[in-house]
């Protein structure tokens, strides 16, 4: 698997309700959809469950992954990451009514870390629009779908070297990027 046919072979067995279509796609991608929710959540049970989240929501709308748009195991992880998001936004919150209850000072939040927070996150993602499709494409597969250099080598047809050079070589003009705006 892997090929945007197979993954639009997959997504067609999905749709007509085939569990071994369920089981190869589990089987193929569930460790790095589990990967990318315990490196967010730092919580095994956390991942475990995001990881189930993310294989019933295929099973139950596997018509929701569009093969022209991303690789399913990319699509996955990117379930994952905002499930395991979520997961974390809510053990913040309830961390914080676990000391209001126990008569315990919650901190306060630090409104400017969250402004600076986001803004450089807008920044970031102007600097990976702004590069040339090629290095845009490796990116968003390596750092927004948790893939490998070799799988982003795979998942593009291209030689393992072609896409380290592409991978640092967008990382370079990001940097650049930033680096610019951060002196005007």
């Amino acid at each position: 698997m892997g090929s945007a046919r197979d993954d639009a072979t997959m997504r067609e067995a999905l749709t007509a309700g085939r569990a071994d279509a369920l089981a190869e796609a589990y089987d193929l991608y569930s460790a790095a959809v589990y990967g990318i929710a315990l490196r967010i959540t730092h919580d095994h049970g956390a991942a475990e469950d995001v990881t189930q989240e993310v294989f019933v929501e295929l099973w139950q709308r596997p018509e929701r992954y569009d093969p022209g748009q991303a690789p399913l195991r990319g699509w996955l992880c990117m379930i994952a990451r905002r499930r395991a998001i979520d997961w974390r936004r809510r053990q913040v919150t309830r961390d914080r009514y676990t000391l209001l209850l126990a008569g315990q000072a919650v901190p306060a939040p630090n409104v400017e870390e969250d402004v600076e927070a986001s803004t450089m996150a807008k920044l970031v993602r102007a600097a990976v629009h702004e590069l040339p499709p090629l290095y845009r494409e490796a990116i968003a597969l390596a750092y927004y779908y948790g893939l490998t250099y070799r799988e982003v080598a795979i998942e593009l047809g291209i030689p393992e070297g072609t896409a380290k050079y592409r991978l640092r070589t967008g990382l370079r003009r990001i940097g650049d990027s930033m680096g610019a705006l951060r002196t005007e």
